[in-house]
């Protein structure tokens, strides 16, 4: 049987000494894995080639429970923070598998947007490079600054939100999405969701709901998952706007898959 087949994550058992206080042996080890920030920005870049030391199997779990259940996703960073005394991962198999089907996406709307070869070549590194690494970039920079700054309780005990974690939890909250609108959508897009009427507007600004709303609460997830930070429900807050800019969307003939494509074509134009 596979080490993941009762697909649940590892969880540390009650009374280990992992969580001792008392094993010296255990605090030194945990001593001696602590890495700089620079250290393990470097050895995870490393591993970047290194297609054979990364963990697929347990990324796509991952990525299968951050649609049925995502709470149990972030479980598994509790335990690597105990284990490995870092919360971001350290196996980049989750991004090289979000790479993979942000390719399969992009050929999908370059399929269905008509686009000559150029203009998919420009429009998968667009994709890659500034829809999901640069805005997420900017993203977990925004939190990462936010939960330090304002969200830590006090006293902070030296504890603090990594910045590769923010990132993390953009890459979780930012698969959901990019599932909904950059692959499930392409199915409904032509025939159905771009044509005008009320029903195409509602089906696909319905499935624009459904997956912001997945990146908020995901979002929300890995932030009150932290157990040093405080007031992370503020983090859903965002979603009573999402709801309104909906029913605005409705009312006054707003389609955002029509406009996302009219923007994807102009973009790779240009």
């Amino acid at each position: 049987m596979s080490k993941y087949g009762k697909l649940s994550p590892p969880v540390s058992p009650t009374g280990s000494s992992i969580m001792s206080p008392l094993s010296s042996m255990n605090g030194s080890s945990k001593q001696d894995a602590r890495l700089t920030a620079t250290s393990k920005r470097q050895k995870y870049f490393k591993r970047l080639l290194r297609f054979k030391q990364m963990d697929f199997e347990y990324a796509f779990w991952q990525m299968i429970y951050l649609f049925v259940s995502p709470q149990k996703v972030y479980r598994n960073f509790q335990y690597r923070k105990h284990t490995k005394d870092q919360w971001a991962r350290d196996d980049p198999a989750f991004l090289v598998l979000l790479s993979f089907w942000l390719v399969v996406s992009s050929v999908g709307f370059a399929v269905v947007l008509k686009l000559t070869f150029l203009a998919f070549v420009k429009f998968i590194l667009w994709v890659i490079f500034v829809d999901c690494i640069g805005v997420g970039i900017v993203i977990a920079t925004f939190f990462w600054f936010i939960t330090n700054k304002y969200m830590i309780m006090a006293p902070p005990r030296g504890q603090d939100v990594e910045w590769g974690y923010a990132f993390d939890v953009h890459l979780n909250a930012f698969f959901p999405l990019l599932m909904i609108l950059h692959l499930f959508q392409l199915f409904f897009l032509t025939y159905c969701i771009a044509l005008p009427g009320f029903f195409p507007r509602l089906f696909g600004n319905s499935l624009w709901l459904i997956a912001l709303g997945y990146y908020i609460y995901i979002t929300f997830l890995g932030y009150s998952a932290l157990p040093f930070l405080k007031n992370t429900r503020t983090l859903l807050y965002p979603i009573t706007a999402l709801v309104f800019v909906y029913m605005l969307s409705l009312i006054f003939d707003w389609n955002f898959s029509r406009g996302l494509s009219t923007f994807y074509t102009f973009r790779v134009s240009t």
